[in-house]
């Protein structure tokens, strides 16, 4: 398994509609190879991080050079103050 963590920082005034965009374009994610997860998490003080879980390195570099996640991060990329910060994790143990 292969996760992506990214912190984010959103407009304030832009939450709400990032929410809605960002489950919208799950629809879109979803379809890609490889596709486990992808979930917004929001922490009590208001901020957010991006979790994105793919079944391997290989299949998630696919989704992410294609002009389908290009447009994706474009998009998100106006509704944040800066952008993402991703960390990325294999899973070691279970």
């Amino acid at each position: 398994m292969f996760i992506v963590i990214s912190d984010i920082q959103i407009k304030y005034d832009l939450v709400d509609e990032f929410k809605k965009w960002f489950s919208e374009s799950n629809k879109i994610v979803s379809k890609f190879d490889g596709f486990v997860s992808r979930r917004l998490l929001e922490t009590k003080d208001g901020k957010h991080r991006v979790l994105v879980e793919f079944e391997n390195l290989e299949k998630f570099s696919k989704m992410h050079q294609s002009p389908e996640h290009e447009k994706l991060h474009s998009v998100a990329a106006s509704y944040m103050e800066k952008l993402p910060e991703p960390r990325f994790y294999t899973v070691a143990s279970q």
